[in-house]
């Protein structure tokens, strides 16, 4: 995206490292912080398995979190900003927020922050079609939290979390979850439908059958059907979501 918003390619790789970075603090950390509860989980997690330690996981987090937030720098305060509201709330997620009710709250504000720091990092400025983008991606973002809180439901309950999923029940949280990300692609295809952007071109097409596969794997109770099925559910929103971009880019003088 950075470079749809003219800047050159080492910029962009500069600020694709960044976000790499801040995603790998916000996972360290997240590990760290659900390490005596993820003894016995499917797929083993290194910290509660004991092939990492804490502490090396922390110091990792906090190298990360200085090595992206210097990257972000390197574009600006307004960017490094950014940068720094995005590991924010992942940090906040990985706090308590993610054993709460309220867990679909961090990714529904941070995910619009992805293009934002993208776009704002590499132009310095937003052009007004980017902000038509962003309640479309808390969209996304709310579904794919709740997405991904189905994955462990059951577990999750049993443990006494009570995750939004936990709270509004499998059913619920499911429909829920699919409503939330068919809003966001319909609305994606609406916003640029009528421009030669997202619609129905081939990309919006190969998006929306990972979507709606997404949704039917997590409707299963299985396991392995439920990461499955949300994994396919965040790939479908990263296709829609570049398309729209690539479609965007044509309405920016």
């Amino acid at each position: 995206m950075a470079t749809i918003a003219g800047g050159p390619l080492p910029t962009a790789l500069r600020l694709a490292t960044s976000m790499a970075l801040i995603q790998f603090a916000i996972g360290a950390s997240n590990d760290v912080a659900d390490a005596a509860r993820d003894g016995g989980r499917s797929p083993v997690k290194p910290i509660a398995a004991g092939l990492i330690r804490s502490r090396s996981a922390v110091v990792a987090a906090g190298l990360f979190a200085v090595g992206g937030l210097a990257l972000a720098a390197l574009s600006g305060g307004g960017t490094l900003l950014i940068a720094l509201a995005g590991l924010t709330l992942g940090l906040v997620y990985n706090a308590g927020l993610s054993r709460s009710a309220l867990s679909w709250v961090p990714l529904t504000l941070a995910l619009p922050l992805v293009p934002v720091f993208a776009w704002y990092g590499a132009a310095g400025t937003l052009p007004e079609v980017v902000a038509t983008v962003l309640p479309i991606a808390m969209l996304a973002g709310a579904g794919l939290a709740i997405g991904n809180g189905l994955v462990d439901v059951d577990m999750d309950a049993q443990r006494g979390r009570r995750t939004t999923a936990v709270a509004l029940g499998r059913p619920v949280a499911w429909i829920v979850q699919g409503a939330a990300l068919g809003a966001a692609a319909g609305a994606a295809w609406f916003t640029l439908g009528g421009d030669g952007g997202a619609a129905l071109d081939w990309p919006f097409v190969v998006g929306a059958v990972l979507l709606v596969a997404g949704i039917l794997g997590l409707g299963t109770r299985s396991s392995v059907g439920g990461r499955l099925g949300w994994a396919l559910e965040a790939a479908g929103i990263v296709v829609i979501g570049l398309d729209w971009v690539l479609g965007a880019a044509t309405q920016v003088p």
